[in-house]
């Protein structure tokens, strides 16, 4: 590193004091906290962000949001060349970036990480960034703070994509490094295009009949996702959307409104009512990378009927297991080779036990990670079609890249295969367009659903009869030190401490279809208990239970 470039980050970073009393951490959803005190930190991820690309040869995306957070909050969080979340090898490296308290400390730490990692400073290469954020009153001023960032490495270059969605922004990354067109409406273009495609190779007479089924309401969160959604509805002419909650009247950010809130809450959001009862029902979160479905029951009640990410996650599995069981029967040897895909459907311990068991029953191989994108994501890319989806509604289909090559290849040479086995590849390669290989996207996703619904002629009432879910509770308890807790088996297990896994096991048993797990939190010193039963008094008097053995086993505490 030359003297030009350190006489130049001292005096920017010194520009963007870190804030004094908070140690910040860099998680699946990078850093997240109250806007006020995160200028420091996302000059910092600026800094980092072009060391990415000048570690990568690749463009890198930088995205300002707090996703499902209140409005006060904002985070910031790297996208890799991929589309994908930052390495996690990197992660360390970011926490202390972010911490460094002088300037002097951020430079040493910085140059000796530069020279670990050999990454190249010679002037010969540049860093370019693709800069993104959502509709968050903080964005704007935290924007300027990455690019000034970014600007403190001599030779780095960004583009600000605007407001957007994260799944945008991890689009654009993704498709920028395998040299495609990345703007706004190329991403409205290949979502479009790809569900009319599916849409067109509906088997003639199945689908749902045009009836009021046919309407989708939206509630946008009062975020980017609604916004964008009024944008990409204009290229829909199949399919008619109402949008609510788009943030362009009175309503705040995440607030009694957005996917979080009501798959945590069970409840109706705002702007929805009795004028909705029946109808087919989806809310996005605040950035646009999370997706649950709702129907409203009846009048008189401000609960909901929940369809959620595990539904959404089962729907698709039904689909691509359709598709790849019409190519059993294939006389051409290419064609009947994409039946024998590796499919794999990856879950975390939070997954409602009845999903899981429903989708073993289906024939599908189940494997599970412990809690993060980050871990689902990684699993799922080891398959042919791997197929993620956590409940909260985050989630997507990743297809391999020889798995696509295939598929192409097929639709494009002459083939012996029959009309609907040629029509099942070209679906399959529609999709793999459709969805979101980056990361979650609702948007997306909510197309594909769409689609789906069409194709197997079901309303949202037989869609969420599926199966029905095991009723559940979860519970945190204060703790003195979570790290106590070391957990295996995607953390369905604990190790440590002795004797507390065989006691939660003797409770469990006590429970028709019992299933508890505990799990220490990523942030903050508490335990988390996830507990399932055949009702919910049961799931109640687990989860109380065993919250009871994890006050007992470290020390004082108290549930909620």
């Amino acid at each position: 590193m030359n003297e030009e470039q350190t006489s130049l980050l001292l005096h920017s970073c010194s520009r963007f004091p870190p804030p004094k009393g908070v140690r910040l951490s860099y998680g699946t959803a990078g850093f997240r906290e109250d806007a006020s005190i995160l200028q420091s930190t996302v000059f910092r991820v600026g800094i980092l962000a072009a060391l990415r690309s000048l570690k990568t040869r690749s463009v890198i995306g930088l995205m300002i949001t707090a996703s499902h957070n209140k409005v006060s909050d904002n985070g910031v969080k790297i996208a890799d060349p991929n589309g994908g979340m930052l390495s996690q090898d990197w992660e360390p490296f970011a926490d202390a970036l972010a911490n460094a308290p002088t300037p002097e400390q951020f430079l040493q730490l910085l140059t000796d990480f530069v020279k670990k990692e050999n990454i190249p400073f010679d002037g010969q290469q540049s860093a370019e960034i693709l800069l993104g954020r959502d509709t968050r009153p903080s964005g704007g001023s935290l924007l300027e703070a990455a690019k000034q960032g970014i600007s403190s490495i001599i030779g780095a270059v960004f583009y600000d994509m605007g407001i957007v969605t994260s799944p945008q922004l991890h689009w654009m990354v993704r498709a920028r490094n395998k040299g495609m067109k990345a703007t706004e409406l190329d991403y409205f273009d290949q979502l479009s295009s790809s569900f009319r495609c599916l849409i067109d190779l509906i088997p003639y007479g199945s689908g749902i009949s045009k009836t009021v089924d046919d309407i989708l309401v939206v509630d946008g969160a009062n975020g980017v996702g609604g916004e964008k959604l009024e944008a990409l509805k204009k290229m829909l002419d199949d399919l008619v959307i109402d949008v609510r909650n788009c943030g362009k009247g009175s309503g705040i950010l995440n607030e009694g409104v957005g996917a979080d809130y009501v798959q945590k809450e069970k409840v109706i959001p705002q702007e929805f009512g009795s004028m909705d009862v029946g109808l087919r029902c989806a809310s996005l979160d605040g950035d646009a990378d999370r997706l649950v479905y709702f129907s409203v029951p009846s009048n008189v009640s401000s609960y909901i009927n929940l369809v959620d990410g595990d539904k959404i996650l089962s729907l698709f599995a039904i689909f691509i297991k359709e598709q790849l069981s019409i190519l059993q029967e294939a006389a051409d040897e290419k064609v009947k080779a994409i039946h024998h895909a590796r499919v794999g459907v990856v879950q975390t311990a939070y997954a409602n036990g009845a999903s899981t068991e429903y989708l073993k029953q289906l024939g599908l191989e189940v494997v599970f990670t412990p809690t993060g994108v980050k871990y689902l994501h990684d699993k799922a890319a080891q398959y042919d079609i791997g197929i993620y989806f956590e409940a909260n509604g985050h989630g997507t289909i990743l297809f391999s890249e020889s798995f696509v090559a295939s598929l192409e290849t097929i639709k494009h040479e002459p083939s012996s295969a029959s009309i609907e086995q040629h029509n099942a590849v070209l679906r399959l390669l529609a999709v793999s367009k459709l969805i979101n290989q980056a990361v979650g996207d609702a948007l997306s996703g909510l197309l594909m659903v769409e689609a789906i619904l069409r194709y197997m002629g079901w309303s949202i009432q037989k869609w969420s009869d599926l199966y029905q879910d095991l009723p559940s509770r979860m519970l945190k308890v204060k703790v003195v030190d979570r790290t106590a807790v070391v957990t295996t088996n995607a953390e369905t297990v604990v190790a440590k401490p002795p004797g507390i896994q065989e006691a939660i096991d003797a409770e469990t048993a006590k429970y028709p279809q019992g299933r508890s797990f505990i799990r220490p939190s990523g942030t903050e010193d508490v335990i988390r208990v996830y507990a399932e039963a055949s009702s919910q008094e049961g799931a109640d008097n687990l989860a109380s239970s065993v919250a009871k053995l994890v006050d007992r086993f470290l020390g004082f505490g108290s549930s909620s």
